[in-house]
């Protein structure tokens, strides 16, 4: 599937993150992986690649050192960003509970399967 063409977009830092996500969400939905932190060119890339000023953007970080710098980052690049945050509680993204992921999302309009909302 080309997801070029989806409107909304959510940047993660790994692949557990991703997988996560992808166990609640009910729409299409590009994730983005950026694997830590990024360089100027592999930021540059992805900006054209995905069409990022011009799509809905939501940053999905984990609570941590490396997490927290990352968001800064996208924040700066991406001011219209929405932010998505996980509790410090679990610090994670990819150890949030589905339930929590799920509300998070909802709380952003992007939808989720109902039955993580109970």
């Amino acid at each position: 599937m080309d997801n070029t063409n989806v409107n909304k977009v959510i940047i993660v830092e790994g692949l557990t993150d991703k997988k996560q996500i992808e166990k609640v969400i009910n729409e299409e939905v590009t994730i983005i992986c950026t694997n830590g932190t990024l360089g100027v060119e592999k930021l540059d890339e992805l900006l054209d690649t995905y069409d990022l000023y011009n799509k809905d953007v939501y940053i999905l970080v984990d609570e941590d050192k490396s997490g927290k710098k990352l968001r800064k980052q996208l924040s700066n690049e991406l001011p219209h960003a929405e932010h998505i945050y996980v509790s410090s509680e679990y610090r994670e993204v990819a150890t949030t509970p589905v339930n929590f992921l799920a509300t998070a999302l909802v709380s952003k309009r992007i939808s989720v399967d109902p039955l993580f909302l109970l």
